[in-house]
């Protein structure tokens, strides 16, 4: 079946941050007095929370016996997380590009606000035909409901359509899972590339290889 729509992760996909994540948190809970905590800490925490409205749950989970306020630091990181991000070179034209053959897609596993608000400060509310935070949702990815949803938004097959990510387990074995084509993005110090993924590009030639990829499948 030809390809009808093209579908993506945010995180570590199409955008990224010019400070790692570990040191945006660390600055977020100085910023409120907060104990240090780790970034696994924090990953373990948001991994129990992907159909949140916001971050306050994640930190409610990774503050547990203080009193510092979650909401406060959930503000805390956002701020700086928007502050730090940025598109990977060349994606913006190469969605535009994508957009006059394909259908596409976002979803995202996250909070509602922090997810929603990224977009915003990328421009890209309206980038794609769908977009879809897993705090909207009954479930985050790896979950086949999520990517369900997904193509019921885009009114496409899963056979029709290809899902670009760099999450191993959320991204390429979930949507494999669901029956969509995978393409993993990689990039120093990520994951491995899977055999799940019909296809692997690194991250810095994602906007020039992957219209290739799929005008080729």
């Amino acid at each position: 079946m030809d390809t009808a729509a093209v579908a993506f992760d945010l995180d570590d996909t199409l955008a990224v941050t010019n400070v790692d994540r570990e040191t945006l948190l660390a600055s977020a809970l100085r910023a409120v007095d907060a104990p240090a905590r780790s970034r696994e800490a924090y990953l373990d925490a948001h991994a129990d929370n992907l159909t949140a409205r916001s971050r306050e749950p994640v930190f409610e989970t990774l503050l547990d016996g203080t009193d510092v306020d979650p909401a406060a630091l959930a503000r805390a990181y956002r701020e700086r997380v928007n502050e730090a991000l940025s598109p990977v070179s060349g994606v913006e034209s190469m969605l535009t590009r994508l957009a006059r053959r394909y259908r596409l897609g976002l979803l995202t596993n996250g909070p509602v606000v922090a997810q929603r608000s990224k977009l915003r400060v990328l421009g890209w509310s309206d980038r794609f035909d769908a977009a879809l935070v897993t705090g909207d949702l009954s479930a985050g990815k790896p979950d086949a409901a999520a990517f369900e949803r997904l193509l019921d938004a885009l009114d496409t097959d899963a056979a029709a359509t290809v899902f670009v990510g760099d999450d191993v387990e959320a991204d390429v074995r979930g949507a494999s899972a669901a029956g969509l084509d995978a393409v993993q993005v990689t990039f120093p110090g990520g994951p491995d590339p899977d055999p799940a993924a019909i296809a692997h590009v690194e991250r810095d030639e994602l906007a020039a290889r992957l219209p290739r990829i799929l005008s080729s499948r």
